[in-house]
């Protein structure tokens, strides 16, 4: 899938994609895949949707387009 990073603190490492399909999926920064830990609010992105530990749907295998 793509999308967009619409929200991401550093100082908690979570953020938030927004799917081209409209869909929100959070994500934690180890889940991005170049291993950085740190992405900018506005990035493009290709990822996987992955079952998360509180029973949602999260992004995973983030990398920049």
């Amino acid at each position: 899938m793509t999308g967009e990073v619409t929200e991401f603190s550093e100082h908690r490492g979570l953020g938030e994609i927004a799917a081209d399909d409209a869909r929100i999926y959070p994500f934690h920064c180890t889940r991005i895949a170049d291993g950085s830990r740190n992405i900018a609010v506005g990035t493009r992105v290709e990822f996987e949707i992955v079952p998360g530990a509180l029973g949602r749907w999260e992004a995973a295998a983030i990398t920049k387009v």
